[in-house]
């Protein structure tokens, strides 16, 4: 997979988000001619650059809501890894605006300058929250996979195709519940949860990146990829964090108090991986769901596309997802 990549330019927008930079630092090992890191956060390229130390990469300062910018970075480049949004439910919540100029005007931007640039490959960062969405942050991200998508049908003679990848909760990655507990518990508690039935879909920082960079090999244009996760109950994450953390913090798990604080506007329940009419036209793989494809399909196994009735990860397998991604650092 990763000699896909080699000698090839590219370009990842959000290079310095938890999914950004995992993607430039897999990208590295694939020996490609070029790496353009594009964001709008000038301390945390610099840091990264910093970090890296390595003659391919070409850090950009950029917005992508700046479409003159982009056209000017994607010159030369073979594949994009558009990472750039606004992810936070409650903030897109409270900034509709905002989210719709980045996660919709901003992609559609992103879609633009590589059709302009005649890019080879272009390949959109979604999230499982835009299956039937409640919320900005889905709302917005479900317009960003259609933009994707019906993108295809402009390339005319151009060689560009257009691709998205979904997935569910990254595990470990900036503002996501895990390092919210994690501090919670580094403070004494209480460990705040919203609702104790409430069940997601999780993944690593490394599967997800694994899956991108697949779907960058696969896409031929207008599929979305998505990798099969396991699920599990908030509730049980937060009481396994308490058991394996507090020690190492030097506190008692029985004084970590556990929190019912209610849903925060615009928050789920559960997630999905794919709506109903989806189903209908997603081939089933060993370890992901493909849509949009021009093969035939087979049954897909309903039971497993939403976080509360796919079967769920027990404490001890939560301990090892934990414990597998997160390693022993404790800061």
């Amino acid at each position: 997979m990763f000699s896909y990549y080699k000698d090839k330019v590219i370009l990842v927008t959000g290079a310095t988000g938890s999914i950004g930079s995992e993607i430039v630092k897999k990208v590295l090992e694939s020996e490609p001619k070029a790496l353009r890191l594009l964001d709008n956060n000038e301390t945390a390229l610099f840091d990264l650059e910093q970090e890296l130390k390595d003659d391919r990469i070409r850090t950009l300062i950029g917005d992508i809501r700046d479409l003159e910018r982009l056209k000017m970075a994607f010159e030369g480049v073979d594949f994009v890894f558009h990472a750039a949004a606004l992810k936070h439910v409650s903030l897109c919540e409270y900034n509709p605006f905002d989210a719709v100029k980045t996660n919709v005007l901003g992609t559609q931007n992103v879609l633009s300058a590589a059709l302009e640039a005649n890019v080879e490959k272009v390949v959109v960062i979604s999230t499982d929250k835009s299956v039937n969405p409640i919320n900005v942050m889905g709302a917005t991200k479900l317009l960003a996979e259609r933009l994707t998508i019906s993108a295809n049908n402009y390339t005319g003679n151009k060689k560009t195709v257009f691709s998205c990848v979904r997935f569910g909760n990254v595990i470990d990655s900036r503002g996501s519940v895990v390092p919210i507990f994690k501090k919670q518990i580094k403070n004494g508690g209480p460990v705040t949860i919203t609702d104790p039935e409430m069940t997601r879909f999780v993944m690593g920082i490394p599967e997800a990146v694994e899956l991108i960079l697949k779907a960058g090999k696969l896409a031929k244009g207008k599929e979305i990829f998505i990798l099969k996760m396991p699920a599990l109950n908030i509730i049980d994450l937060a009481q396994v964090m308490i058991e394996e953390f507090a020690p190492l913090y030097n506190h008692q798990v029985d004084d970590i108090e556990i929190k019912t604080i209610g849903k925060r506007q615009g928050e789920k329940m559960y997630e999905q991986l794919m709506t109903e009419e989806e189903l209908g036209c997603a081939l089933e793989y060993e370890d992901l769901f493909i849509l949009n494809t021009d093969e035939s399909n087979d049954s897909v196994d309903t039971l497993n596309n939403n976080s509360h009735s796919s079967p769920k990860l027990s404490k001890k397998e939560i301990k090892e997802v934990i414990w597998k991604f997160l390693g022993t650092e404790t800061s």
